[in-house]
């Protein structure tokens, strides 16, 4: 398992892809790699926005290889509602951030533990093709 504690602002989410994406180059495919920063990014931009932060400011982020695919779990203070999907317009500036990770992970939650809210979404990695 991989953890990084970020600041909460935007600063943190370009910190959390940054250290995703060192961490998992060599073990997953570019297409899913993107996919994952992609991921990362909406989950932790999303804690920034709606969330307060843990204790100290921050944004706790952590990542690991697990049965098959790729685990990203934000945990932040919480918020007063819980995250949930919005249908929006096409013309609505923001508000898809949940939707993108529902088109690219295989799932998405929500957990409260004793550190906070838990934002977790699980990602397939295909197998490897042979040459």
């Amino acid at each position: 398992m991989w953890c990084v504690v970020v600041p909460h602002h935007a600063e943190g989410a370009r910190r959390a892809r940054h250290r995703l994406e060192a961490s998992l180059t060599a073990l997953v495919p570019a297409v899913t790699l993107a996919d994952a920063v992609t991921v990362t990014a909406e989950l932790v931009s999303n804690s920034v926005r709606h969330a307060a932060p843990l204790p100290g400011g921050v944004i706790r982020v952590a990542w690991r290889m697990v049965g098959g695919g790729i685990e990203i779990r934000v945990t932040d203070g919480g918020a007063a509602t819980p995250p949930t999907e919005r249908q929006v317009g096409s013309e609505s500036p923001d508000g898809r951030g949940l939707a993108i990770v529902s088109a690219l992970a295989e799932g998405w939650g929500v957990d409260r533990d004793g550190l906070g809210q838990c934002v977790w979404a699980r990602m397939a990695v295909p197998a490897a093709q042979p040459a």
